[in-house]
């Protein structure tokens, strides 16, 4: 789905609002709190004593500036020679509070004192297209001047968009030359991805507290994987048969033979050195392996269309959010689960019995992203070329139209037993194959799935 071209007012707006935002967070990093203080008492007192006599007035104007020229000179001449190294945990998740650590060593030649240490969260500027087409909920209700300057619908977007909230360390930090110290850091994820931690900021103040000089730490690469947010689902069961097949070469190597035992042979070229009974080989001298009943079990396929729908991003992080939660919903201790998707090509990632597990899932969801190009035919030639292995499939959509329609279609042609779940802003469309789930009320819908997902609806 193509979005329309961005009208030249919001073309303006953004520019203002793209530059102003760069600006004052550079600004909000070197002038702090007493700083602003300090300026806007100079400021007032300087309006003052215009036309007026030397007072008291006068004097603060003059106390104030030096104060803040001393400042200015002070943190001018700071220096640090310090090194970093981020201890980092493997995983995290949106909206739970991560707790790590940052190892400080002071390489230089004098005492550090008084220093902070901050993470910077990614750019969360909002694009042009996403700011000229996704509206803030409830700005219909705003006055005329407000939709019109779209400012609060810049600040929402910029709040879907963060990253994380990371905030200073809490206590200052000193460090002896040569001395190194673990310094406690906390922070927020704000959304699913995979962030680099690769801008460490050391601040160094002035004693009074009114501006500082930020230099960036240099670090060694870390990634942090935020998984994707998890909804509670329902009991529920996919479709299709448990698919009774015997478990060949693949499947033996993926998950073993672990059926009940039947009875004895000998020995046949192929035959898996585990399944040797070693007491019959001594007592016969032939080599004999235990015949075991053939492992059946079931294997599903979750498929997630990464291509454009709807240009608001909070639908296709939802639809991540519901890949996610049945990725984890499903019982993977006695079935297969494939996840398919188009990201340059096509991926397969499967987990269950003796594969990868549930977390490799979730950490490939932390980083997948919407494609700018449908590719649908390659995505069901992907998932067709495994239907001899799937059970059932599960489809995660992006809205509802002609391209996902006859997606739909040459899967059930092909005889792969699907279940779509179509997400997207409102009412269903008519004559939707599949379940409808609104994104503005994910948890309700989702709790509203039947106990037998059907793939005939």
């Amino acid at each position: 789905m193509k979005t329309r071209p961005a009208a030249r007012r919001f073309r303006l707006l953004h520019f203002f609002y793209y530059r102003g935002a760069a600006v004052q967070f550079w600004i909000s990093r070197r002038l702090r709190p007493a700083g602003i203080g300090a300026l806007m008492v100079t400021s007032l007192a300087s309006f003052n004593i215009i036309g007026q006599q030397k007072n008291s007035i006068f004097q603060i104007f003059c106390f104030s500036l030096g104060l803040l020229l001393l400042s200015f000179v002070w943190v001018l001449f700071r220096r640090a020679k310090v090194s970093a190294v981020l201890h980092l945990p493997k995983h995290s998740t949106v909206d739970e509070t991560l707790r790590y650590s940052v190892r400080l060593k002071n390489d230089g030649r004098r005492t550090l004192r008084g220093a902070r240490i901050e993470q910077t969260p990614p750019d969360p500027r909002p694009g042009l297209a996403e700011f000229s087409h996704i509206e803030e909920p409830g700005e219909a209700q705003r006055n005329i001047f407000d939709r019109t300057m779209a400012y609060y619908r810049w600040q929402w977007l910029v709040s879907r968009i963060r990253g994380f909230t990371s905030g200073e360390c809490e206590t200052s930090i000193d460090l002896q030359r040569g001395e190194s110290k673990i310094i406690p850091m906390t922070l927020t994820p704000c959304r699913r991805g995979v962030f680099a931690m690769d801008d460490l900021r050391l601040l160094l103040p002035d004693p009074l507290g009114f501006f500082q000089k930020c230099r960036p730490l240099p670090t060694a690469p870390v990634r942090l994987i935020v998984l994707p947010k998890r909804y509670r689902l329902p009991q529920f069961e996919m479709p299709g048969s448990a698919a009774f097949r015997i478990g060949g070469e693949e499947t033996s190597n993926a998950i073993g033979t672990s059926g009940e035992f039947v009875g004895l042979r000998e020995y046949r070229s192929g035959d898996s050195m585990r399944q040797i009974h070693w007491k019959s080989w001594a007592h016969t001298g032939k080599p004999m392996v235990k015949e075991l009943e053939d492992t059946f079990y079931p294997r599903y396929a979750l498929v997630l269309d990464t291509f454009p729908g709807s240009p608001d991003r909070h639908v296709f992080e939802e639809m991540v959010s519901v890949a996610s939660s049945f990725v984890v919903g499903l019982d993977r201790s006695e079935a297969l689960l494939d996840l398919m998707f188009i990201a340059d090509k096509a991926h397969t990632v499967t987990a269950g019995r003796g594969m990868e597990r549930a977390e490799k899932l979730l950490e490939v969801l932390a980083g997948v992203q919407i494609e700018e190009n449908e590719r649908f035919k390659s995505l069901s030639t992907t998932v067709i070329r495994h239907r001899e292995k799937i059970t059932s499939s599960l489809l995660i959509l992006n809205g509802w139209d002609e391209l996902r329609a006859q997606f739909v279609t040459q899967l059930r042609k092909s005889g792969i037993v699907c279940v779509p779940l179509v997400i997207g802003h409102g009412q269903p469309p008519a004559n939707l194959p599949g379940y409808w789930l609104d994104s503005q009320n994910l948890p309700r819908d989702l709790l509203r799935l039947p106990p037998q997902l059907s793939a005939t609806i």
